[in-house]
Parts: C-alpha cells; sequence; structure tokens
C-alpha cells in the first residue's frame, strides 16, 4: 500500500482544524445577548480570539497526543532517547507565529476601540503665548504641568489664555457622532453600595436606568468614596468610577428588557450586593416613566401624590357619605362647618 504524503496529511488536518475552529469562534455562546450598538464590536473582536485559540489548542494538543502514541515507549525498553539537540529554523517558526498574532489583534483591538468611541474623551486644551505676541494653540493629552515644560522647549512663556477644558476618560462618541450632542444625558453617581442616576434634563432621580431604545445616551459617572466599576454585560461596556476624576460612557442600545448593572471592582464588604438595573424600553414608554418620575418627586406631595382631606370644602368630604347618612348631596352644600363638626364630636 502506498504511503500517504506527509505534506498532504498536513494540508487536510490544516483545513480541518481551520473548519472547526471557525465554527468554534461563531457558536460558543459564551457571551450574553448583544443590547447595545457596541456589542457587535467587542463579539467580533471576541470571536476572532476565540478562533485563534481553538486552532492553537487543537494543534498543540493534538501534537502532543499523535507524539505520544507514535513515540510511546516499547515495552522493556530501558534505553536512553535519542539526543535531539534543537531545530533553529522551528524555533523561528513558533515564535514568529505567536509574535504575528499579537501584533494583529493589537492593531484590531485598536481599531475597534476607536469604533466604539474610546479616543473621543480625554485631554486638556490649552494656549500658550510667545514673546512676540503671536499666540500658538497646543492641544496636548494630559495635565496642565506640560503647559510650562512646552513653554521653556520653545522659549515661550506659560501664560494659560484660557482655563484648560478638562474631558472626560471612558467610552465617548463613534467617529460617526463626533461633535454632535447625546440625546440623553445622565449623571450616575457610584456610592457604597448603591448606583444613582440623575437625568440633570428633567431632574428626575432614580436607583434604576431608564434608556429609551435606539437613542445615542450619555452617561457621566462619578464616585464619592472608593474606586468602582460600572458594567452592563449585554451592553459590552465597562467603566471605573473615579473619586475626583470624572469618567463616562457613550451608547446607544438596541434591545428592549432589563439588564444587571454589576460592579466590577473590589469596593468593599457589601461589593456583591452593589447591582441595579438598567431598562431599556420605547420612547413612549422612557416619556411616561420620567413624568411618572416627576410626579412622585415633587416637593408638594400633597397636591400631587395625595388629597389631604383636611383641605376639602365640607361638601367634597362628607360626598362618600351622604348616601348611608340619609342626606343628598344639595343638603350637603347649606351644612356650616361648625354645625358639621359638632355634629360629628356628638
Amino acid at each position: 500500500m502506498k504511503q500517504i504524503p506527509v505534506s498532504l496529511l498536513t494540508l487536510v488536518a490544516g483545513v480541518v482544524i481551520a473548519f472547526v475552529s471557525l465554527w468554534v469562534g461563531q457558536n460558543h455562546h459564551l457571551l450574553p445577548e448583544q443590547a447595545s450598538a457596541q456589542a457587535p464590536l467587542v463579539d467580533g473582536f471576541f470571536n476572532v480570539m476565540v478562533t485563534i485559540a481553538t486552532a492553537l489548542f487543537i494543534v498543540v494538543q493534538g501534537a502532543i497526543l499523535i507524539f505520544a502514541i507514535k513515540y510511546r515507549k516499547p515495552k522493556d525498553d530501558d534505553s536512553d532517547g535519542l539526543p535531539i539537540e534543537g531545530n533553529f529554523s522551528l524555533e523561528i517558526f513558533w515564535t514568529a507565529i505567536p509574535a504575528l498574532i499579537v501584533i494583529v489583534l493589537g492593531i484590531y483591538s485598536v481599531e475597534v476601540y476607536r469604533a466604539m468611541g474610546g479616543f473621543d474623551p480625554a485631554g486638556y486644551e490649552m494656549i500658550a503665548h510667545h514673546h512676540g505676541g503671536s499666540s500658538q494653540m497646543a492641544k496636548m493629552p494630559g495635565s496642565a504641568i506640560a503647559a510650562p515644560l512646552i513653554a521653556d522647549s520653545e522659549s515661550i512663556t506659560s501664560e494659560v489664555a484660557v482655563p484648560p477644558v478638562e474631558k472626560k476618560y471612558g467610552i465617548g462618541a463613534t467617529p460617526e457622532e463626533e461633535g454632535k450632542a447625546a440625546s440623553l444625558v445622565v449623571d450616575v453617581t457610584a456610592m457604597q453600595y448603591a448606583w444613582i442616576f440623575n437625568y440633570p434634563d428633567s431632574g428626575v432621580t432614580s436607583g434604576e436606568l431608564h434608556v429609551p431604545i435606539g437613542k445615542d445616551v450619555l452617561l457621566n459617572i462619578s464616585a464619592v468614596d472608593v474606586i468602582h466599576s460600572f458594567w452592563v454585560p449585554q451592553f459590552r461596556l465597562k467603566q471605573d468610577a473615579i473619586p475626583g476624576q470624572p469618567t463616562q460612557l457613550r451608547f446607544v442600545a438596541i434591545k428592549e428588557g432589563e439588564f444587571p448593572i454589576v460592579c466590577t471592582e473590589l469596593c468593599g464588604s457589601y461589593h456583591g450586593g452593589m447591582r441595579a438595573v438598567a431598562v431599556v424600553e420605547t420612547p413612549e414608554k422612557f416619556d411616561s416613566w420620567v413624568k411618572e418620575n416627576l410626579v412622585a418627586q415633587q416637593q408638594e406631595s400633597t397636591q400631587t401624590v395625595a388629597t389631604n382631606p383636611a383641605d376639602l370644602p365640607t361638601s367634597e368630604f362628607l360626598a362618600p357619605y351622604a348616601k348611608e347618612m340619609g342626606i343628598d348631596a344639595h343638603s350637603l352644600t347649606h351644612l356650616h362647618p361648625g354645625a358639621i363638626v359638632s355634629s360629628m364630636s356628638n
């Protein structure tokens, strides 16, 4: 029987491994449902990593298994193995392949980060002036400490013409939405051990995050005590809440439902209980929720939530009991309040 060429076996094995890896990379079911426009970007990157990891696993473990069977020690053979000192070409190969994979994944991850809006926030903007009077604007990342350094290096004064404009760190607007205002802004405050959501446009404050589906939402995140981390698995978004350093998340929800908000930064004894709910609903339901909360949070609760019986006219106060007392509504309007009080006390 003619032996099958090793090159052909290698080709067939490579094709099979490629198909298996691609299938596993697209059907691993390791991630929850996608509920934001940013989620497919993260999932695509994750699927590529799973595909590569599956292929490497099959190759490495398959080689170990084949070598363990083919080159296993024969029975009653106590001799030493062959003195193999290495293969320089093979070492170059298995070093170059992982290096190439890491470089490709690094470039891909930067592109995903850019597409999600990760390059929109961060940095300060400041102005420095020449001695001669002409001005030069320098946009720099980092803090205002950099202004004197630039001034010294270019023989210019470090006079700041305008206050530094602080920009928040996190996920900002996508390249398509950059420069545009978000449809909804929510101020998120983290504290041990709760999340507080404030809607500055309406004044509503809630323990739940409500957002309309399909709208561009901006979360301004801050912490009042220690570092927390805002994470919604279905949104594929996570951002630290840092005391004294504002951060942000900008996203578009694409699926209705309730999704858990989890703190993923160990923040104290009850860290595990620091959870909330993100509710994605239609714009109509969201507007209704805002109106209901505006009513519930008004200061004059006696006028909005319930009616104080003491503030009602006499006829309206006794109207529910008129039938049982045998008095018609017309008669109630002519009763003197003092007489009613006297009769009720008797």
